[in-house]
């Protein structure tokens, strides 16, 4: 893209965008390898240099070491961990945050928000480590520095001057610790609000509705150890070779243990296809693992009818053959609704199922005899399920079929939702939900003397609609990147410029900073790899990963600057401004010791006891799970729960497709880190849609060809430009895309029922030339 005249030729990468014409080859089937350790070193010694690369990427994932801010996948056992404990995809993460490369006044005073804005997300990112708080007054152009004093008083005067509190809100990204989760939380609701919309919204609140229904606790319950003793392993809508690469050695491990494993996706990923795993020799030189024994490439929004005719034919069998198919002995005691269920499972239209699902008939009987013959499986899942309309449904589904067979609470068997980003779900264990249970809001009362507001907040889809409404005052996002994450993206962005103050905690810039209310705030935190050395010495964090394993992180690189704060201490000074006065919280004192911030959540958030003994063990220490351990179940029936919800067609107008959102290779969430998909083939742009032969034939168009994406909702039209076509072997009716440059034709009225999730799979589109 061409540079704003505002970027002068002195900056850093002022021209080096490699956005260029789109270039499409074949896709690989293979994933790792030596160009995954390459690509690793690559990014770090362009980040950080080779000393600091070596320093960094040695304490990555490791006991005493710090977690990788990137996915949430969970680390071995403390004995049992790799030299090299990191993927491709968490050393560009690292190498992202850990740079050399900063962002100081100067930075802003030579480029007005209007110039940055034109930039590119990737451009943005890697102008370097911001130094110092920012602040862009009413009708500035620039933003100014600003004292730490300076910026607090500037919000508690915005927060103070509400009408209620709820014009404000507050929002979390998945990378932020316990500690600061904790706190952060606790200064929203002293302040009078439960406004705390998260990244779980977007992602996997569906997986956590659909399984509290079910068997009464949200989270999987799948450990590492658990995963390889498992027999049979189905991976449905989910792609670890780019977003969770780590998890390939276990399957890997389960592989070689004997399992048997089965991709469901609509697109073939080569992380799935065979692994060459960069830690043996066999991976780097040799021909690595065949991963997926079956390649089911499903028909997007099939996955409820695929499983439950899983269920139609286990049931079936069953009932043939008593006694040989089913765990009747489970069944009977630990669920209950099994027979409303089996009634509902045993007629089946194979023909809709077909139609449905984009399979034969004969694919999935394979896939149902699968499950016959395992006496222990797992079922993995990520944003491919649970950002569909009927996402819940689905997942409900999904736990159906591994209850028939007891496939719960025992070894090698489960459910195991696959988180996307560092601690988002232990953002949610310390409170970062906006209805959280009315026990503990009690145990905060009873902890800290004030009495928490008990009506219901707004989440990430609601923040959007208000928005839109222009009813939000202030809002304040503790990481993330807000504008460019959400649905429906003009309208955010307009919604954003109506506030009075947007504040934003963060270690580099992005598209957030350049959408302002009439006021700004850019607060610089530490970062994962940052030592925060305060009066009361080292502090250290701790993260809960998908499995619930609690660890401690602690940084040790110099931080970017000495303005630069942790987001604990970012909270508690904001609080102290704020809410000084509302119950009895010492937050100077907070802001200062992270033992005193665990020694209070060890009373307010169950499981907790002895927090700071027992995260300070090797590798810390495993919550309990009911249904994992004991098979026991937190239900209204206090048994695990058969749900048989009808099955829903999409219906598909003549000349459409079905696209779904997704990452490339090169990047995270709305972090990118190049315009390389290496596995997919892709490079040069990410404007690209991919779509298969049959229907680029089918629909007129040819690949290299660009056109816009119209998305089409309840009689709306969204429109994303400039699209470039490449033909790719996708499920038929089926596209791909990236986001967030696709967030713009997802709407935000357009959600997963019962969960809220924004729906950004089987979004029906058109193609048309430009």
């Amino acid at each position: 893209m061409a540079t704003s005249p505002d970027v002068t030729s002195s900056d850093p990468l002022a021209t080096a965008d490699p956005t260029g014409a789109a270039e499409a080859h074949e896709p690989k089937q293979w994933a790792a390898g030596l160009p995954a350790v390459a690509n690793s070193f690559r990014h770090g010694v362009e980040q950080m240099g080779l000393p600091r690369t070596a320093r960094v990427f040695g304490r990555l994932n490791q006991d005493q070491g710090f977690d990788c801010p990137s996915c949430a996948w969970p680390d071995p056992e403390a004995g049992d961990r790799h030299v090299a404990e990191f993927c491709e995809s968490g050393a560009k993460a690292v190498a992202w945050e850990a740079t050399k490369r900063r962002v100081d006044r100067d930075f802003f005073a030579r480029h007005p928000v209007s110039a940055l804005h034109e930039q590119s997300e990737w451009w943005l990112g890697q102008q370097g480590r911001l130094t110092e708080p920012m602040y862009l007054p009413a009708g500035g152009t620039h933003y100014v520095p600003v004292t730490w004093g300076a910026a607090n008083e500037i919000m508690a005067r915005h927060l103070k001057a509400l009408p209620t509190p709820d014009d404000a809100v507050f929002y979390t990204s998945g990378r932020t610790s316990n500690e600061a989760a904790f706190l952060y939380q606790l200064m929203v609701r002293a302040f009078g609000t439960n406004n705390l919309p998260d990244c779980s919204n977007m992602c996997h609140e569906s997986s956590g509705t659909a399984m509290s229904e079910q068997i009464g606790i949200g989270k999987g319950a799948v450990t590492l150890e658990s995963m390889e003793q498992a027999e049979l392993i189905v991976i449905a809508g989910q792609n670890p070779g780019t977003n969770a690469p780590r998890m390939l050695t276990h399957l890997e491990n389960a592989k070689k243990n004997g399992a048997v494993i089965v991709a469901v996706n609509p697109l073939p990923e080569a992380g799935l296809i065979r692994f060459k795993n960069p830690q043996t020799p066999r991976g780097m030189v040799g021909p690595g693992t065949a991963l997926a024994d079956d390649y089911l490439q499903i028909r997007l929004g099939g996955d409820h009818a695929l499983f439950r005719a899983v269920g139609h034919l286990l049931v079936t069998a069953e009932d043939a053959a008593p006694g040989t198919v089913l765990d009747r002995a489970f069944v009977e005691s630990h669920t209950a609704g099994y027979e409303e269920y089996a009634a509902a499972v045993r007629e089946i239209d194979w023909t809709a199922t077909q139609l449905a699902t984009g399979l034969d008939r004969a694919e999935i009987e394979a896939l149902a005899q699968r499950f016959v013959e395992s006496r222990a499986t797992v079922v993995c899942w990520a944003m491919g399920l649970t950002q569909h309309v009927h996402a819940v449904n689905t997942i409900q589904e999904v736990v159906n079929v591994l209850l028939l067979q007891g496939n719960i609470g025992k070894p090698g068997a489960g459910p195991c939702p696959v988180r996307g980003h560092s601690n988002v779900q232990g953002d949610r264990t310390m409170g970062i939900w906006e209805q959280m249970p009315q026990t503990f809001l009690d145990a905060i009362e009873g902890e800290f003397g004030f009495a928490p507001p008990t009506d219901h907040g707004v989440d990430a889809v609601a923040t959007v609609q208000r928005l839109r409404d222009k009813a939000v005052r202030v809002f304040f996002g503790m990481g993330g990147n807000f504008a460019m994450a959400t649905p429906d993206t003009p309208v955010v962005h307009e919604g954003l410029r109506a506030c009075d103050l947007t504040v934003h905690v963060s270690t580099k810039l992005n598209r957030s900073h350049t959408v302002t209310g009439t006021e700004a705030l850019i607060l610089p935190c530490l970062g994962r790899t940052d030592r925060d050395a305060t009066p009361r010495g080292h502090q250290g964090v701790t993260v809960e990963d998908s499995q619930g394993q609690v660890h401690l992180s602690e940084g040790r690189l110099d931080p970017p600057s000495d303005q630069c704060r942790s987001e604990v201490a970012i909270v508690t000074g904001l609080a102290e401004h704020l809410v000084p006065d509302v119950g009895s919280v010492d937050w100077h004192a907070l802001g200062e010791d992270n033992d005193l911030v665990r020694d209070h959540i060890s009373r307010v958030v169950p499981s907790f006891e002895d927090y700071n003994a027992r995260v300070r063990q090797p590798g810390g220490f495993l919550l309990p799970h009911k249904p994992r351990d004991s098979r026991e179940f937190d239900t209204p029936s206090g048994k695990a729960e058969f749900l048989a919800r009808d099955v829903p067609m999409l219906e598909l107008p003549e000349g459409r497709l079905l696209l779904q959102t997704i990452r490339s290779h090169d990047q995270f969430n709305t972090t990118i880190y190049g315009h390389a998909d290496r596995y997919r083939g892709i490079s040069g742009n990410r404007r690209v849609v991919l779509v298969s032969p049959e229907d680029l034939h089918r629909l007129g168009f040819h690949q290299g060809e660009v056109v816009d994406v119209v998305s089409e909702f309840e009689g709306t039209e969204r429109r994303a430009e400039g699209f470039t076509l490449v033909s790719y072997p996708t499920a038929r009716s089926c596209a791909a895309a990236y986001y967030p440059e696709t967030n713009v034709l997802m709407a935000a009225d357009h959600v997963a029922l019962r969960s809220n999730t924004p729906v950004a799979k089987a979004l029906v589109v058109r193609l048309e030339r430009r």
